[in-house]
């Protein structure tokens, strides 16, 4: 775990944890998040020497969760990510290291979860993880 900052909202004594955190924090432990970024490894780029890197597979993997639970279009995403700290820590994303992925990014993930049809085998797994939970 990483160190808290001012910019966590580490210092805001009378808070309240709010429904997405909840949602978000039940998800965390819910989804089987190894077994789904195996499934899509072989189809993510590998980082080059040329151009800009990938970003991290299980980071846009949840950004892609996210924008299926909140209804959020790939702008809208990334504004998002930029104005919940609640949704940039799920992703992973430290603002202060790093930049959201923009709205292309996010977008051509989800490109790419189409065009190989991987949407319906992260469905199937989710699915068979929570029929074994019961």
């Amino acid at each position: 775990m990483r160190q808290k900052s001012f910019a966590d909202g580490s210092f805001e004594k009378l808070r309240k944890r709010t429904r997405k955190e909840q949602f978000l924090d039940e998800m965390e432990v819910i989804i089987p998040w190894k077994e789904l970024t195996e499934v899509i490894e072989s189809f993510y780029p590998k980082p080059t020497g040329a151009g800009r890197r990938p970003k991290g597979l299980e980071r846009m993997l949840r950004i892609y969760f996210m924008q299926h639970w909140f209804a959020l279009s790939d702008p809208d995403a990334e504004e998002a990510l930029y104005d919940s700290h609640t949704m940039r820590e799920f992703a992973g994303i430290n603002l202060g290291e790093e930049p959201a992925p923009d709205e292309t990014t996010i977008l051509n993930f989800r490109h790419l979860m189409e065009r190989h049809n991987l949407g319906d085998e992260v469905f199937r797994i989710v699915n068979e993880y929570l029929k074994a939970l019961r």
